[in-house]
């Protein structure tokens, strides 16, 4: 039986469990079953992306170096090579990006080669819209390295992937938000090897729900750890896109994760990293919520005014058009997130 019918056959699979799920973690468990059965791995790890800043968070993983996480997510940031930021292909191999020289990637060097990793398939989940996700699986020990056919299967899920992994963020701003309950500053303090220096009282509560923990053990900060990553990143030169990251918490409720350096003593590169962790802005929401329900660039600069508090006839005047057209695109609006009025519409972009 050739491949080419095998991984079409996959794909079909793959495609189904897409319209099976309407939540990012459950449509990432079903699909790593059908991706187990067509190109087999030992480990793997898969993040949901802010699709503006690339910035890793919600991250679904089962690595044999959890205990090492902090460098792990460190050096991945650090690593050019089949950066997901990078990636002008849905699909990228290690060993056949590096032709075989798997010392080219930091991260496989510094960490993976320690641990046995053999090659790492690395997927991005990407459209026009934005960045949503990436996966890296990892073949360990078995001295067999992911196929052309392989990468052609992973490449071949990445657009109903991607649509679906939309679809289940867009589907986030259909659930009642409530402001977090909060009363004091939410911070965590990192080294600059993202070790945890220090934290406030309310930092540990939002952690427990944005990753919970096994019983009674502490969360681990991922989150931040990827905002921090992404600040050396830019440091480096290695990355443009800014430190930050919006998540879902729960019911609707989004936070944005900020990473910046403190103190001006010591050289920038041995400050510690204040990570920060607030509700996210009614403009950087709505901004979000356009790019999930797949809206136009008119559309998105509508809904921005709309948000404004603007009315038909100044939103005409500033996007110079007609009233007609501007009804137009609000019926088009209207139709893409399932609202039927202004007041709904504004609830659910904004959260307010």
């Amino acid at each position: 039986m050739s491949a080419i019918p095998a991984n079409a056959r996959a794909v079909e699979r793959v495609t189904r469990v897409c319209g099976a799920h309407d939540e990012a973690r459950a449509l990432r468990l079903a699909l790593l079953d059908e991706i187990q059965r067509a190109a087999g791995f030992d480990a793997y790890s898969w993040l949901l992306t802010d699709p503006e800043t690339e910035v890793g968070c919600a991250p679904l993983a089962d690595v044999p170096c959890l205990p090492e996480l902090p460098r792990l997510i460190r050096l991945k940031y650090l690593t050019a090579v089949n950066r997901w930021t990078q990636l002008d292909v849905p699909a990228a191999l290690l060993r056949a990006a590096t032709g075989d020289r798997r010392e080219r990637s930091l991260v496989w060097r510094e960490l993976l080669a320690s641990y046995g990793v053999n090659d790492v398939a690395s997927v991005v989940f990407r459209d026009r819209f934005g960045c949503w996700a990436f996966l890296e699986l990892w073949r360990i020990d078995s001295g067999a390295r992911f196929t052309t056919a392989e990468a052609g299967f992973l490449t071949g899920i990445a657009a109903p992937v991607t649509e679906a992994l939309r679809r289940c963020q867009a589907r986030t701003f259909e659930l009642v938000a409530s402001a977090p309950d909060r009363t004091g500053p939410v911070v965590l303090m990192l080294s600059p090897q993202l070790e945890v220096r220090a934290q406030t009282p309310e930092t540990d509560r939002y952690l427990r729900i944005l990753v919970p923990p096994d019983a009674d053990r502490r969360p681990i900060p991922s989150g931040a750890y990827n905002v921090a990553a992404q600040l050396l990143a830019v440091e480096a030169g290695i990355d443009h896109h800014p430190p930050s990251a919006r998540v879902h918490l729960s019911g609707g409720v989004w936070l944005t994760l900020r990473a910046a350096r403190i103190g001006e003593v010591v050289p920038t590169d041995q400050q510690d990293i204040a990570v920060t962790i607030e509700a996210t802005s009614a403009a950087e929401r709505t901004a979000l919520f356009a790019r999930a329900f797949g809206l136009s660039a008119r559309e998105a600069e509508l809904l921005s005014h709309l948000v404004a508090g603007s009315d038909t006839h100044r939103i005409a005047r500033q996007m110079f058009l007609s009233e007609h057209t501007v009804q137009d695109h609000l019926k088009s609006i209207f139709a893409k997130t399932a609202t039927r009025n202004r007041r709904t519409l504004l609830a659910r972009a904004t959260g307010r």
